[in-house]
Parts: structure tokens; sequence; C-alpha cells
């Protein structure tokens, strides 16, 4: 939902349906929603109460937006924007529709039409949206582009949620306009072979701290909270810290091999797509797909595996032009490179583990060596989805990999997604998860 698609009042009935008092002017009241919807996004969902005692008031803003809403889908020139605007308006005419308690035959009616308007709308939402994309595509003339130096566009790329975040159950698959792909295999690595421009699919946000990963055992290869002796993993927040310090995930189309012994780094690989932190200003969401420009790398040893972290920049950051090296890095965002190797080393002693360590003392490498590391994990992904080597359980499904023998229909990867529990309310987090732990000389010392 954006806010500043929402109308006046819209706004208000949102803030007020959260229990809280909406600011003084429309700007602040926007930027208000804005933070509060983010933290819904990145934690516990808050419950919603009925703002209004006065019915007929709450029935006459709904009526008043349901009129706009199909004034502006039966106009001539339904542009990408308008559909933008009245999809972030009829989540809010859910929401607010859900929440109206009607007595009386009349009433029950009168909310019966209510949600026959707005399933009507979402109808004509959906054949406009697919109309759009077309013409956006025609005009890209995207069908003759390289299939590996297209840019996955966020607007056509979005997340389905299954389960109850923060259970075992919790899984977010990745669909684009034909239907679920897997974002280990489908999303192209490269979205500028040319200039060096990758593809990364965001696991955790900044600043939050429950471990998502992309999970290589189950087909399409959703994001999923990882389990610790049965419960979701958080991870500990070590002070100065507070969960992850940069936008975290991985590269698609890349895995780092078991069976390879690195010459670097003296271990074989982790088992996993590669690692990325982004450094940008700009928190990114679960599930998101943004183009980062790689400029360093450094090789964490964890548990006695090779676990590269690429070090990379949203292509749309303010300074992405200027960060094109591990120099750039220190120059502009002094003290964040030793921030991040303090980062890796201790964030799992409060779970009673040794420091991790790194290869090459910890020194970060330069982007062309970091993209030679790239390079090689591409290929050895390569060789897993084309079964040059022993895959061991890990899920190659995918749904637009042409004349390859895990490629599955679209309609199939629906129904598998179909078939998981549908989204919930989110599990309750432990308190406990926001303790911060004070590590001295690299030796946890509990805080009673």
């Amino acid at each position: 939902m954006e806010p500043n698609h929402l109308k006046s009042n819209e706004i208000v009935f949102e803030l007020l349906c959260r229990g809280l008092q909406p600011q003084d002017n429309q700007m602040l009241r926007r930027a208000q929603l804005r933070g509060q919807l983010r933290k819904e996004r990145n934690g516990p969902s808050v419950s919603f109460i009925q703002p209004y005692d006065d019915y007929e008031k709450n029935v006459f803003q709904i009526e008043e937006s349901l009129t706009d809403l199909w004034d502006l889908l039966n106009s001539e020139n339904v542009t990408s924007l308008v559909c933008t605007r009245v999809n972030t308006r009829l989540l809010h005419l859910e929401n607010r529709i859900n929440l109206l308690k009607p007595s009386g035959k009349e009433q029950i009616l009168k909310k019966n039409d209510f949600n026959t308007q707005l399933l009507t709308l979402q109808g004509l939402l959906i054949e406009h949206s697919e109309s759009q994309i077309e013409n956006d595509l025609s005009k890209l003339n995207m069908s003759a582009m390289p299939s590996n130096n297209s840019y996955v566009q966020q607007s056509t790329v979005s997340i389905v949620e299954r389960g109850s975040p923060f259970t075992q159950d919790y899984r977010v698959y990745i669909s684009d306009q034909n239907g679920p792909i897997s974002p280990l295999h489908d999303i192209p690595l490269y979205a500028d072979v040319d200039k060096k421009i990758l593809n990364m699919v965001v696991e955790i946000p900044r600043w939050t701290n429950a471990k998502m990963e992309i999970t290589l055992k189950e087909v399409l290869n959703p994001i999923k909270q990882d389990i610790k002796k049965g419960k979701p993993r958080f991870v500990s927040n070590c002070f100065p810290h507070h969960g992850y310090i940069w936008n975290y995930g991985a590269l698609p189309q890349t895995w780092e091999n078991p069976e390879h012994l690195d010459d670097g780094t003296g271990a074989k690989g982790d088992n996993d797509p590669i690692d990325v932190i982004e450094i940008g200003y700009r928190i990114a969401s679960r599930g998101e797909i943004i183009q980062v420009k790689v400029v360093g790398t450094v090789a964490l040893i964890d548990e006695g595996e090779t676990d590269w972290k690429l070090i990379a920049i949203d292509v749309n950051d303010p300074l992405a032009s200027e960060i094109n090296d591990v120099a750039d890095v220190d120059k502009h965002f002094p003290g964040l490179l030793k921030a991040t190797i303090e980062w890796f080393k201790i964030y799992k002693i409060p779970d009673g583990k040794p420091e991790n360590q790194f290869a090459f003392n910890g020194e970060a490498k330069p982007a062309a060596f970091a993209l030679n590391v790239v390079e090689e994990v591409h290929k050895f992904w390569k060789q897993l989805v084309s079964k040059e080597v022993d895959a061991k359980g890990i899920s190659c499904i995918n749904t637009s990999l042409e004349g390859n023998p895990f490629k599955i229909p679209v309609s199939e990867a629906s129904d598998i997604i179909n078939k998981t529990p549908s989204l919930g309310s989110p599990q309750i987090v432990d308190p406990t998860v926001h303790r911060i732990h004070f590590i001295k000389n690299n030796v946890y010392k509990p805080r009673l």
C-alpha cells in the first residue's frame, strides 16, 4: 500500500484503525502511515479496530471511494500509474469493508453489495494491468532482447506469501507476469552483461533479524525463515548493531559447490547461492529484486566452509556512480567495511559458537576479483541445473529455462503454491529477540 495514492479520509481511516492518532497535516499523516506500513512489513502485524462509531459516515466514505474507482477504471486512459493507485485504494477498501459491523438485514445487504463491487473492480484492475503489461512489453520489444541481458522489473515481479510469518510454515514465493518462478533458477544473474549489473534477491531487509533465506530443497525455492532447534531463527543483536546492517540477499543462478576446494580460501563451498550485502541508503523489502553493482567481496570461513559475501550497491542509489571498488566504500562509507567484518565475526557468539574467521586476513578483495568469483559460482550453477553434478536434494525445478530437464508448466507451479497453507496472522515474536548482546574481546558476557 502506497500512502501517496490514498485520499485524505482514507489515510486517516488507515491510521485510526491501527489505533494511531493522525498527525496535524496531510504530509505528516502520509509519512506517519508509511512508517507504520514499513514496520508491519518487517515485524508482527497489528490488530485492526473499527475507528468510526458513526456507521453512516463510514458507509458514505466507502461509497465515495467506490465511485472514484469506477470512474478511474472506466476512463479511456488507464495507465500503469493509474493501476498502481487503484490497487492501493482497493487494498484500503478491502480492509475498510471487512471492518464494517452491520446490524440488520439492510446493512448486511449493503456490505454484500460493497464486496461485490470490490471484486468487480479488482477484476477490472487485473484486465487493465495485463493490457498495460502487454503494451509495455511491446514498446520495449522485449521478445527481441537476450534473456540473459534483461532487467527484471520489480513492477512485474511480486511476492506470494503463504503460511504465518515467524512460523515454520511461512514461505515467500516469487511470481512474474506469467506466474510462479524460482528466485534461484528463473531470475537471470545479469541485468546487464556489458555493464556488469546483477540481479539480487533480497532475503533480509536492513535492521531486521529474522533469518530468511532461499530454500534449496523445496520446489520453486521459496524464501523461508531458517529453523533452529525447532523454532524460527532470529540473528542475535550484538552491540552496537541491531539485526543485519545492510540489505542482505543472494544472486540468482549461482551456487557455491560444496565439492569445490577454493585455492584462495583453502575451504570448500557452503552449498548455497552466493550471498550479497547491499550498502545503499534504501531499506529494501523481502522478496524484492534489485539491480546491483558489485564493488568487492570478503571471504568468510563459516564453520569450515567458504562463504563469500559480495559487497554491492543498488544501481539506483544516489552514490552508485561514485562507488566502483572497495576503496570507494571506505571513502564514502567510512567504518562500514570494518563494521562488516566485526558483524560477521561475532554474530554467532551469543549462540555459543566460536568467532568466525576470514580468508585473506579479513581483507576485502576488489571488484574485479569479486566478479571472477561470481562467474565461477555461476558456472557451478549451470553444472547443477544441467545434471553435470549431483544435486544432492537441491530442487532445480523452474518455469522458464527452455530445454531444461527440470522445467515445469506455470500451471503446475501454481498448483504447488496453492497446496501450501494460506497466509495467516504473524506469530507473536518473543521479546527476547530484541535483546542486545554485549561482547568483550569477542567473548560473550550474558547480561542478567
